[in-house]
């Protein structure tokens, strides 16, 4: 459950239209409760039966003409205000109601608490409190709300617990009165069960009464609860979120039409639903794309309040939840939620399952007469810039014209703001700013919004992946989109085919069947992917021309990039049948090459954009201006000269200042980047296996500067990045894996000596002002791209195999760790330090460790054995040791004034303070691990209760003997903290 926005009840049936002298009346009945929850006085006298007689008449009322209540709302925000209003009284009236239905043996018009009464107590004035407590639970209505992302049966379970405590307050005032003290045991006997068992349970039975009268006058009361889910479990696939229109328009008949700029947003939203899904011009001939509104499939998905341990990016964190059907009926019931606008909707997926499309889609489906849509995509806006400013940036971008939030605001007419925040990984991702504050950012800025009259509901996109590195507001909602089902998939066949049929029976080609993409489910599972399959198929139905083993993401990647820039040189060059085979493949592998650059340029700015400007000057910094006729990998190409735009994932903008135009590139979807980016590192690396003269010296005879030059700006640890890397290095030889795997070890120990810097001139800086990457930093980064290359090689290396030259191998890895941690900002490292795991090890030779790339999310890592960080002999049954130097250890976690160090000293400051020698004594168990007395002496304080049989008292022993080395003050100390022997 979120924080709960307490509504008074008396303030509830004032929005409602309840006569203030009645209400006054309930107040009085209820000893100035309500008055004092908003700042009167109370003279602490009870009256139940007055009470409820009121409670009954004004909540009656009140439900009765919630129609006309509704039909007078000021706009969407104050429609939302009535509706929480009416569900705080139809919570009260449904408990009074069932007291009503309730044959109790105690006359409910006997328990009051009058003045004579309260006189005659005032020995015992817990009785006044028991009374006050009671309807304090009514001056301020706390209880569960339904809201659309849990079952109404979680709510109705809820409720319950909350009417039992309303009720156990109710029975604690009434025994405490004359009138229940004077009657039989049995009849008080009877009326605590009653009270106690049977009213909770009839509260809840009136709720649902209630609550379905209020749902036919006002339609939100169903999108709040399962009843929506229940109509959408059937298999009907829908199409670009037409029932979330069809469900709030009727609801925004009332509501004023935007104007100025609010109105030109509604028009720049509507027209993306009759634009392509994307721009494939240059595919093949004779190919539709369908619009968005064609084309657009309300994915399924799952959704749950992030509360308790574990997180959304893990997938065990969604086991258990069930997936859902109805995206519409639940958007619906978010947008209208009577619960408090503090914290966003956070929308989870995989690249390509369409978040961005999603959020295209709703900012065009919101009726603007009761919304306010305003999309913002992150990596369009300036980063370092404060929320507000951003959404302003968004606003001149999309309609041309200058706004102030507020100002928009007003302009919308009374509509409620939604802000649709795109893509808040790529805000992770490509700045140097750390935004894990970012949704609680969000987060304040919805709160603030509410303080001043101006609620907004707030949306925002991420990577499944990245979603840990965010830290969560309290309320705040995961929803994450899942793949495509059968049916969803045989649906957008059926679209894709209707649109071109006419094109493909043109050329002779069969429409793309279920048959043909069925072997490629993982893939045809994504939105963006399913529609690479088409495109990739539509050129000759070239998917039924593969083998029997299903194509995996980089292959598909490869396939279809490698066919479009096939056609590409094909239009641009001679005849493709007066062109050899051999020649139209290297044309078509320059082409990617040149799109490869152009990957890199934004991959080593860490931004998703590069200007025509950036680009040409990297291009020139790395190919040089040689003249036209070259050829090979080399040919000099200038930004303005490439024709990117041709490509359907390379979208070009352009804009005038100052009389010139400025032109930047970016692809359609980030991945597209990643992998080419990917696919080019390991050209260029694998291209140092090409044959050298045999009298040259084989290690000096490497040049690498071209993969130094690329490699040594950005890691290339991110998971997607991965993922692709480890499917392309799979289709490399074994034999040759080795042999490169070899080559690199000698390049990463032979790097390390470089003085020259070539390639000068290239200097991808994330912006014109930022400082050069410091020669150390490119040093780290390229040794670390150049380790993962190699596990991405080898599965698995140690440090003896990387650093072979270095008498301590674990600590040879340590220092170029603290290199690469260096080189890194705190999400490249997070990102590198996640992508591998390690082991200790012994060899004959001493001590070692492996490293390995993690195949999925990490694991705890395996306790550090002391024998092997002092290069003692496993199972060492020696004598213990011990170090004077506990000290210097905290001091230097302090100098080094890293965030994660500082963390764990904060955590170890009192056992450095207290038990400062017992850090560094360490004591040998024979056949086992060595390990420190403080380490020991937290096990049984911590975790004692829970050891194997007998290991708590070998860990106890070990502890005592060692202290008989500690100084007297901390030997007291331990003791005094020792739990007692079993």
């Amino acid at each position: 459950m979120g924080v709960r926005r307490l509504l008074s009840f008396s303030d509830a049936l004032a929005l409602l239209g309840g006569d203030p002298p009645a209400v006054a009346a309930l107040d009085r009945a209820l000893g100035g409760a309500l008055s004092v929850a908003t700042g009167g006085a109370s003279d602490g006298l009870v009256r139940i039966a007055d009470a409820r007689g009121s409670v009954l008449a004004l909540g009656r009322g009140a439900v009765r003409g919630i129609g006309r209540s509704l039909g007078r709302a000021d706009g969407r925000a104050g429609r939302t205000e009535l509706l929480h209003a009416a569900h705080t009284v139809i919570v009260v009236l449904a408990w009074f109601q069932a007291l009503e239905e309730q044959r109790l043996p105690v006359r409910v018009e006997d328990l009051e608490l009058t003045r004579r009464e309260q006189l005659a107590l005032a020995g015992a004035p817990q009785v006044v409190e028991r009374g006050s407590a009671f309807a304090r639970a009514l001056a301020a209505v706390d209880a569960p709300s339904p809201a659309p992302h849990r079952p109404f049966e979680a709510v109705l379970d809820e409720l319950l617990q909350w009417y039992e405590g309303l009720s156990a307050r109710f029975l604690d005032f009434a025994e405490g009165l004359q009138a229940w003290s004077g009657r039989p045991e049995t009849a008080r006997r009877e009326a605590r069960r009653v009270i106690g068992a049977e009213l909770p349970r009839e509260a809840v039975r009136q709720y649902e009464d209630l609550y379905a009268r209020l749902a036919q006058e006002a339609p939100e009361f169903g999108f709040w609860t399962a009843q929506v889910e229940h109509r959408a479990t059937r298999a009907e696939v829908r199409r670009s979120l037409e029932g979330i229109a069809a469900s709030l328009a009727g609801l925004a008949r009332a509501a004023r039409p935007p104007v100025d700029v609010a109105a030109g947003l509604a028009r720049c939203y509507e027209a993306v639903l009759s634009r392509p899904v994307l721009d494939a011009s240059s595919g093949p001939e004779g190919i539709r794309v369908p619009t968005l509104e064609e084309m657009y499939l309300d994915p399924d998905f799952r959704v749950r309040e992030v509360a308790g341990p574990g997180g959304p990016a893990s997938e065990s964190w969604w086991e258990g939840v069930p997936v859902r059907r109805d995206l519409t009926g639940y958007l619906a019931g978010a947008l209208t939620s009577a619960g408090p606008a503090d914290a966003p909707l956070l929308v989870l997926g995989q690249p390509g399952a369409g978040k961005s499309v999603l959020t295209r889609v709703l900012a065009a489906r919101l009726p603007s007469a009761g919304f306010l849509p305003v999309r913002v995509p992150l990596r369009d806006v300036r980063a370092e810039d404060d929320l507000q400013s951003q959404i302003e940036q968004a606003v001149r971008t999309a309609t041309g014209e200058r706004a102030s939030w507020p100002e928009l605001v007003r302009s919308a007419g009374g509509a409620v703001p939604v802000l649709l925040l795109d893509g808040f990984d790529e805000l992770l991702q490509t700045t140097g700013v750390h935004h894990s504050d970012f949704l609680a950012r969000v987060a304040r800025f919805q709160q603030r919004e509410a303080e001043q009259g101006r609620p907004v509901r707030a949306l925002v996109t991420s990577r499944t992946a990245v979603a840990d590195r965010a830290r969560y507001p309290e309320g705040l909602v995961a929803l994450r989109l899942e793949p495509f089902r059968p049916e969803q998939t045989g649906r957008w066949l059926t679209l894709w085919n209707e649109a071109n049929a006419a094109g493909l029976a043109a050329r002779g080609l069969r429409p793309l069947s279920w048959e043909a993409v069925v072997r490629h489910r993982a893939l045809a599972a994504q939105p963006l992917l399913l529609t690479m399959l088409a495109l990739y198929d539509a050129a000759g139905n070239a998917l039924r021309r593969d083998g029997d083993d299903p194509l995996d993401e980089a292959e598909l990647y490869e396939e279809l990039l490698t066919s479009f820039a096939r056609r590409e040189v094909d239009k641009s060059g001679p005849a493709p049948a007066s062109v050899p085979d051999d020649e139209a493949r290297s044309r078509a592998e320059r082409e990617l090459q040149r799109l490869s650059l152009v990957a890199f340029a934004l991959h080593n700015r860490r931004r998703q954009w590069v200007s025509a400007a950036e680009l040409d000057a990297d291009l020139t910094a790395l190919l040089g201006r040689a003249s036209a006729e070259e050829t090979g990998f080399r040919t000099p190409l200038g930004a303005a000269e490439v024709a990117l735009g041709r490509f359907f994932f390379v979208q070009r903008a352009q804009s005038v200042r100052d009389g010139r135009v400025l032109a930047t590139y970016e692809f359609l979807h980030a991945t597209f980047g990643e992998y080419l980016v990917v696919r080019l590192a390991l050209h260029v690396l694998t291209s140092l296996l090409a044959p050298r003269p045999s009298l040259s010296d084989a290690e000096s005879s490497v040049d690498d500067d071209l993969a130094y030059t690329l490699l040594s700006y950005a890691p290339l640890s991110s998971r997607q990045m991965l993922r692709f890397a480890g499917s392309m290095v799979r289709r490399v030889p074994g034999a040759e894996r080795d042999r490169l795997a070899r080559l690199l070890i000698g390049v990463l120990r032979e790097h390390g000596q470089r003085t020259h810097e070539p390639h000068r001139g290239y200097r991808p800086t994330r912006f014109p002002t930022s400082p050069r990457l410091r020669t150390a930093a490119r040093h780290g980064i390229y040794g670390a791209n150049l380790v993962l290359v190699i596990l991405l090689l080898k599965g698995r290396v140690t440090a003896r195999e990387l650093f072979p030259g270095w008498s301590n191998h674990a600590g040879a890895w340590h220092r170029h760790v603290l290199l690469w941690r260096s080189a890194f900002d705190e999400e490249q490292w997070t990102d590198f330090a996640l992508s591998l795991s390690t082991r200790c090890l012994w060899t004959e030779d001493g001590t070692d460790l492996e490293i390995v790339l993690a195949s999925g999310p990490p694991e705890a890592p395996a306790p550090v054995d002391m024998n092997w960080l002092f290069r003692q002999p496993p199972g060492n049954d020696g004598p213990d040791w011990s170090r004077e130097y506990w000290g210097d250890l905290r001091h230097k976690m302090d100098v080094s004034g890293g965030m994660n160090d500082a963390v764990v000293r904060h955590a170890m400051d009192p056992v450095f303070t207290w038990l400062g020698p017992a850090v560094t004594t360490f004591l040998t168990s024979p056949g086992g691990p060595a390990t420190s007395l403080a380490h020991d002496l937290l096990e049984l304080l911590l975790g004692g209760a829970e050891l194997p049989p007998g290991e708590a008292e070998a860990v106890r022993a070990r502890v005592l003997r060692g202290l008989e080395s500690m100084p007297p003050v901390v030997r007291e100390r331990v003791r005094r903290l020792l739990p007692p022997a079993a």
